[in-house]
Formats: C-alpha cells, structure tokens, sequence
C-alpha cells in the first residue's frame, strides 16, 4: 500500500453536498462543533438537528443543506475525528523523527487518550456513530411532511428520515487502522504490506476495547488499564515494526 498524506482533511462521504466556500466551510465547523458539545450534554439519542443548528446558530435549513439526518452529522463528526487524530500523530513523529518502535506506539496510543479527555463529544464518538435504533434511517427524508416541523417528528420518532447507505457501512476500526499502518509504515521506512496491517488492526481492535474499560472504570481513564494497554501492544506489534 502506498501512504497517502495524513495531514490532508478528507471530505466525508456522508455531505450532501461539500462546502466550497470559506464562508460555508466555517459554517459547517459549527455546525460539527455545536454537535460535538451536544453529544456531552445529551446524549445521542436525545440530539437533534434542530437542537444542533440553534446552538451553531445557523438555520435549520444549513443543517440540511449538508446532512439528511442526524446520523449523517454524527458520521461526518466521526470523520472529522479521524482526520484530527492522524494529524496529531503525523506531527507528533515529525517533531520527533527518530522515534523508535515503541515510540511510535506511545504516540498512537497517547493522543488516542488525550483525544478521549478533551475533545468535545469523543468520549461518546470517537470514529464511528453508535448502532442504528429500530426505524432509524431506514427510508429516505419524507419532503411532504411540511419542512423542519416534520423533521422534528422524525427526529423525535427515531427515524429522522434519511438513507443510512455510507453511513453504516464502514467498519471505523478498519479506517483507523488503515490511517494508523500508513503512518507507523511511512515513519519507519517499512512497506504497509498485509501482514503489518493486520497486525495494527488487532491492535486498533484490542486497544478501543481496553481503552473503553478504562474509561468505564475511571472517567479520566484509569492510569493502570491504560499502561496494561500500552505493554500489550508493545509485546504484539514491537516484534513487527522493527
């Protein structure tokens, strides 16, 4: 696999339309920045694109113009996520370039957690949207039920309207995983072959479950769980990475 470049924000699929403007991308930054503090505060079943767009303080309707549903800004969310995380670990090897097997995995791993502590609604998204509720998203957006207050019936119901096609089909871990093998192959000068990217993706697999017990058992994550974290992807991935 050829890297790509990790530091590029990429457009999620899930826009309706991507912005071309700086005004319009601005705008769309709030709207995710609004979604992401909202997650905090309520949950993701009690948020709302209504709720989202008075607290961006944009109309319904910009909300509209870049997401079907709530599910797709949550997704869109997800990705802005994912590009942020890589950012960090690409600068985080370019400030230290000398940084070794174990190095790199502290990296990873590092801003993994402080991304869990100070990101707005990471703790609850942090790359992928939680499981689709019965109903929800399963038909398109029903234009006829007159405008916002019927999407507001629709949010309420659980449905929300919108096609979940791109949205749940993406497995989060894998993109993690492919984003995290790229970088760790590029820093250490080794090919991202198969057997290097299965092995990142078992890590990615078993440090988002360890991670997640961490944070259940301590809100700031507890300190013991996460060092068990990090000595076993140090035991599992430092004999491939060197």
């Amino acid at each position: 696999m050829v890297p790509v470049p990790q530091t590029r924000t990429q457009t999620p699929p899930v826009l309706r339309r991507a912005p071309v403007q700086q005004r319009s991308a601005e705008r769309l930054a709030r709207i995710l920045d609004a979604c992401a503090v909202l997650l905090d505060e309520t949950g993701y079943e009690q948020l709302s694109t209504r709720a989202v767009a008075g607290r961006a303080g944009v109309p319904i309707g910009s909300v509209y113009r870049f997401f079907g549903n709530k599910r797709a800004m949550v997704a869109a969310l997800a990705h802005r996520n994912l590009d942020e995380y890589a950012r960090r670990i690409s600068d985080r090897f370019a400030e230290a370039p000398f940084l070794d097997a174990h190095g790199a995995i502290d990296g990873v791993l590092d801003e993994f957690i402080a991304m869990k502590r100070t990101v707005p609604g990471f703790a609850l998204i942090d790359f992928g949207v939680p499981a689709a509720a019965p109903g929800e998203g399963a038909g398109g957006r029903d234009e006829a039920r007159g405008g916002p207050a019927g999407r507001d019936r629709e949010e309420a119901s659980g449905g929300e309207g919108g096609s979940a096609a791109g949205i749940d089909v993406e497995d989060p871990n894998r993109l993690v995983a492919e984003r995290i093998c790229a970088l760790i192959a590029t820093h250490l000068h080794r090919p991202a072959d198969d057997d290097l990217r299965r092995k990142v993706l078992v890590g990615v697999e078993t440090a988002d479950a360890l991670v997640r017990l961490a944070f259940r058992t301590d809100p700031a994550g507890d300190p013991a769980l996460v060092d068990e974290t990090r000595q076993l992807l140090y035991a599992y991935l430092v004999p491939s990475l060197s």
